[in-house]
């Protein structure tokens, strides 16, 4: 008997995953499957490429499959909400290997794509719909989309909602819902602000929790460059140069950033694209495409693809600039070590940036290995204090000019 069917799962649905290759739930999924089934309103917090979106997608599809309701004229059974659009396009595409073909109408609506076009197909009603926070509210606010019957309501990756400032767009969309319904919650970190979400949205949830919030996928090897800003750019030229057959993510701080930087790399030989704010939906998904079909070796991103990318094939990850946010850290390098397999993880620290790597050091409770330089004074970690043999953050970084330490061990 397959392992998804004991978690309760119809015939139909496993016999879907099976012809997708997928035959083995993940821990994520083996604990929240059986709960959502039961109807609880539930809180999974578990790392990023474990498979959360299953774990909510599969229970919502036979949960829809099995009751012989039709949604009234632009009415919602089920919501789903995303914070990015990249993330929103991954989860329908999820959604629509395990429905094939049903009779339960999918529909997503995000930016960036025809807001006409979107209104049409949402006339007719939708089963489940996937959506991003700011879209969906220009909806409501045309009276496109009536969410006064929507009996499911998820929320993925919920932390980063918090990031990206969607509390007040939360608020005025669980305010439009039904008290008496199914609510979801899912997100790879638990930042302070997420009990009260959970307070404010979730009746007695169930928590399930498969990993410590904050932890790296364990399959992923990490390791710290301490580089003058100037020299980045030569550091990840000479980087990539040594896996030019390998799909790498290049993770920018700011928009023109990314974009000059992948003008640098494509001039230098590499075969570059770039997504960022400044780009039409159009062009970023173009540009995933490009890389998914291997014909872009790398993609330079802002924080906007942290959570949008599942491409089994990223072996490398590399934060070029730290984020500011320590958790996103943990999001970024989530992109490779997808699904059980093993990923390496690159940063590069600046002198202006030895707090942010401090936090993120916080986050993970654990020294990121350092790989060349020695640590800029303030990046110690304070549980390292008093470890035999010394601990990094003693001495200096690599100053401007200087050759790089192969290797070199801190402290």
């Amino acid at each position: 008997m397959s392992d998804f069917k004991m978690l309760g799962l119809s015939d139909r649905l496993v016999d879907r995953l099976t012809e997708s290759g997928i035959t083995d739930p993940t821990p994520i999924q083996m604990r929240a499957i059986p709960e959502a089934l039961n109807g609880r309103d539930l809180m999974g917090l578990a790392q990023t490429g474990t498979g959360k979106t299953a774990a909510f997608g599969l229970p919502l599809a036979q949960i829809m499959l099995s009751e012989q309701v039709k949604p009234g004229p632009r009415g919602v059974r089920g919501l789903v909400l995303a914070p990015t659009r990249e993330l929103a396009n991954q989860i329908f595409e999820n959604l629509q290997t395990y429905l094939g073909k049903s009779h339960l109408r999918l529909n997503i609506v995000v930016g960036g794509k025809s807001l006409n076009m979107q209104v049409k197909r949402l006339e007719r009603g939708t089963d489940i719909l996937v959506a991003t926070p700011g879209r969906l509210i220009d909806l409501m606010e045309r009276r496109a989309i009536e969410l006064g019957n929507t009996r499911f309501l998820v929320l993925d990756e919920a932390d980063q909602m918090l990031d990206l400032g969607f509390i007040h767009a939360l608020r005025k969309i669980a305010a439009a819902l039904p008290a008496e319904r199914q609510t979801m919650l899912f997100s790879a970190t638990m930042p302070k602000q997420m009990n009260e979400i959970a307070q404010a949205y979730l009746t007695s949830p169930v928590r399930v929790d498969v990993s410590p919030p904050g932890k790296a996928a364990d399959k992923i090897t990490q390791s710290v460059h301490f580089v003058a800003q100037a020299e980045k750019t030569g550091l990840l030229k000479e980087l990539l140069d040594e896996h030019r057959e390998e799909l790498a993510l290049v993770f920018s701080r700011t928009k023109h950033g990314a974009e000059r930087l992948k003008r640098n790399l494509e001039s230098a030989g590499f075969a570059a694209t770039s997504i960022h704010g400044n780009k039409s939906q159009g062009q970023r998904d173009r540009a995933l495409q490009e890389f998914k079909d291997g014909q872009a070796r790398v993609l330079v991103a802002t924080d906007v693809a942290a959570r949008g990318i599942d491409i089994p094939d990223v072996r490398h990850v590399y934060n070029y600039d730290l984020p500011n946010v320590p958790d996103s850290y943990v999001h970024r390098i989530g992109r490779t070590a997808r699904a059980g397999a093993e990923g390496r993880a690159v940063a590069f620290c600046a002198p202006d940036e030895a707090e942010l790597l401090r936090d993120i050091q916080k986050v993970l409770k654990m020294d990121v290995p350092v790989a060349s330089g020695r640590p800029w004074e303030g990046v110690q970690l304070a549980a390292n204090k008093g470890r035999p043999g010394g601990a990094p953050g003693k001495g200096r970084g690599r100053r401007p000019g200087r050759g790089r330490g192969r290797s070199r061990k801190a402290g």
